[in-house]
């Protein structure tokens, strides 16, 4: 079974909560928090899920959700091997597997609807990545990451 990680910080748990019970039955769903409405910071749990996806098997998708999927998304860029899109609606996450190969997507809750979102999530986890002409600029955007660069 395919396994996606998951979290959110305080702005995203309503969210992230309705995405694991939609994700369960047909995936192996690593839920890393926050399981409240106590305010966290969102770079933590973006580190969480962007390490586990990064030291998973291949395959491996996460999904992040905060208020506006703004910060979370930019946490989670930061670590090596992480191509996270900031998704609104179907078509940015579909258009981030198949040009980017993105393995991990950001969702704002205040921003987007729970049915929106339930459909942006399916696209994103069915939707393959293209390769051809976008493999090369995968490999581009790879070469940046760096360290103290």
């Amino acid at each position: 079974m395919r396994k996606v990680v998951i979290g959110s910080d305080h702005g995203g748990v309503g969210l992230k909560d309705q995405l694991v019970a939609m994700l369960r039955d047909s995936y192996e769903v690593v839920d890393l928090g926050t399981q409240g409405t106590t305010p966290i910071d969102y770079p933590k749990i973006a580190r969480q899920v962007a390490l586990e996806v990064v030291k998973s098997s291949p395959g491996t998708s996460g999904i992040l959700v905060c208020g506006s999927g703004i910060g979370v998304s930019i946490s989670a860029n930061k670590v090596k091997g992480i191509r996270c899109a900031l998704v609104h609606d179907a078509y940015t996450a579909r258009m981030s597997r198949q040009h980017n190969d993105a393995n991990v997507i950001a969702l704002g809750e205040r921003v987007t609807g729970v049915e929106v979102a339930k459909e942006a999530v399916k696209i994103f986890l069915e939707t393959p990545f293209e390769g051809g002409r976008h493999a090369n600029r995968v490999a581009l955007i790879t070469d940046i990451e760096c360290s103290g660069c």
